[in-house]
């Protein structure tokens, strides 16, 4: 039996302007003891950190994160045509694997439809060994779906990490050299609270409007704007920018940014008009969300799985369980419309690997190796 992708909200999770948080109707998994999930054609012990789907339902965890996307995708182009869908990480999303032969593989046609670009962490300078090239082994498997991507038509970003301008330079130059757009961070992206110190103006400076991705030449990332003093104080800073593109959090502390907050960030300081894209990740839950209910913790819910570590407040989710995907996307009050209404011309889906904490039995794993 598939797992139900019914996007019918039974629940109401948020009211943009007041914050409104009811309580949500979930249904409780029956567990028969199986232990035993269905993981890219074959049969996988249920991680004891991460409380199973119920085990008749046969689970392709893969297939459910593109599933799940071309789902959003969906929904949002209904409401705005040239919505922008922007997925960071997940590269090996766009392929399928044979499942007897892992080394065949082929294009996931559907999936890269739904999506207009990939960001590709860490290609030249890694986020798990910060500043540090990544191994050779895992340069290599980005430039393969790299190749995927573009075969695609997808546009490519890479965001690289570390500090200085010979990283920030050396970032940039390779990054022209393969065709991606550059952005070096020196955090982690929700942790970027200013605009980067170097360049002081972004590279491949452009005076026109940006009205697509194809006329991104530069981007910045914003994770958490509190930084940047209050929501007005915030949108008037980027806007004495002229980058190309601009991802934000949705949120200015607790509350979303306002309607007038976000089309302030649709101007460059040379009045031509840009593209605010809001970051959205899909697959953890986070305590500090909106959506956040009194009494939810591991296990409670019982799609909420162990906590990431090093950071106690965000959360492991089944992914593909409709009550979280409910919260995500499909209605009027999900984090999606949400995010559609406040006028955002597109958005950044994070947590798209959400799927390997649970092929690896509750471990949390990286693409490669970098």
């Amino acid at each position: 039996m598939k797992i139900s992708r019914s996007f019918v909200l039974t629940v109401a999770i948020v009211v943009w302007a007041g914050l409104i948080l009811p309580s949500h109707n979930l249904k409780a998994q029956q567990n028969n003891g199986d232990g035993f999930v269905r993981i890219q054609g074959r049969d996988q012990p249920t991680p004891d950190a991460a409380p199973a789907a119920s085990p008749e339902i046969l689970v392709d965890l893969r297939e459910e994160m593109r599933n799940f996307v071309q789902s959003l995708s969906n929904y949002a182009r209904q409401i705005n045509p040239d919505f922008i869908i922007l997925a960071m990480g997940g590269l090996d999303l766009m392929i399928k694997r044979d499942q007897i032969d892992e080394e065949r593989v082929s294009p996931a046609r559907s999936y890269t439809r739904s999506i207009d670009g990939v960001i590709i962490k860490g290609p030249f300078y890694s986020d798990k060994n910060f500043g540090q090239p990544p191994s050779k082994d895992y340069q290599d498997y980005l430039d393969k779906m790299a190749g995927f991507a573009k075969k695609s038509g997808l546009r490519i970003f890479s965001m690289d990490f570390g500090t200085g301008k010979n990283i920030v330079n050396g970032a940039y130059r390779k990054s022209k050299a393969k065709g991606y757009v550059s952005l070096t961070l020196d955090a982690e992206p929700l942790d970027v609270d200013n605009l980067p110190r170097y360049p002081s103006k972004p590279f491949d400076e452009n005076p026109k409007s940006v009205v697509s991705l194809k006329d991104v030449k530069n981007y910045v990332f914003i994770g958490n704007s509190q930084g940047m003093g209050r929501v007005d104080e915030f949108a008037l800073k980027m806007k004495d920018t002229n980058y190309d593109m601009v991802i934000v959090d949705v949120f200015h502390g607790r509350l979303p940014l306002s309607k007038r907050a976000v089309e302030t960030l649709k101007y460059k300081k040379i009045g031509a008009k840009r593209l605010v894209l809001a970051y959205l990740d899909i697959g953890s839950a986070a305590s500090y969300r909106y959506y956040w209910q009194p009494g939810w913790r591991e296990g409670s819910p019982l799609w909420i799985s162990a906590p990431y570590r090093g950071d106690p407040d965000r959360y492991h989710v089944q992914f593909w369980q409709p009550e979280w995907q409910r919260i995500i996307s499909g209605d009027s009050q999900s984090f999606l419309y949400g995010i559609i209404n406040q006028g955002f011309d597109g958005v950044v889906l994070d947590g798209l690997e959400a799927y390997k904490f649970y092929e690896g039995g509750g471990e949390e794993e990286t693409q490669q190796q970098q």
